[in-house]
């Protein structure tokens, strides 16, 4: 993998507070032109430093009153790969992680309400061919929500 550099971290670190800002104004805070930022930010993503980019949308905007981390335990580990394609057909399914410990999978999920939560566990996430258990947290605030700081 190549080296980030000093400039790569100064950009990553003003993109990363305001992905909007125009690579012009970037560019005037780190004292290259707008061409050597565009490059860079384009080498960044090519070597997947930068995976992402977009809006974020506020769930409960869209009728998602509830978010919840579902851990889940497999009839065995090898059959994590199966069990991940199936999640990825839930649409209200956000995020999946393998983990260790008491959970093979720990997933995060939106909700419109109780009913619409117990139709997604009990008739598609506990539905899934080598699914044994879940448990359920819900969340009911998030406060933190941030990239890892770039130093």
């Amino acid at each position: 993998m190549e080296k980030i550099d000093q400039l790569d971290r100064k950009i990553l670190r003003i993109i990363s507070q305001n992905a909007r800002m125009p690579f012009k104004d970037v560019a005037e805070l780190c004292g290259v032109s707008r061409a050597a930022i565009h490059q860079r930010v384009q080498r960044m993503i090519d070597l997947n430093v930068i995976t992402g980019s977009g809006y974020t949308v506020n769930p409960k905007m869209l009728g998602y009153n509830i978010c919840v981390y579902i851990g889940i335990a497999l009839e065995r580990g090898s059959m994590y790969k199966a069990v991940v394609s199936e999640l990825e057909k839930i649409p209200e399914v956000v995020e999946s992680q393998y983990t260790l410990g008491a959970y093979t999978i720990l997933i995060k999920l939106y909700a419109k309400n109780d009913e619409h939560l117990m139709e997604l566990l009990n008739g598609k996430i506990q539905e899934i061919p080598g699914v044994v258990s879940t448990e359920t947290l819900t969340s009911l605030d998030q406060r933190i929500r941030r990239t890892l700081p770039i130093e």
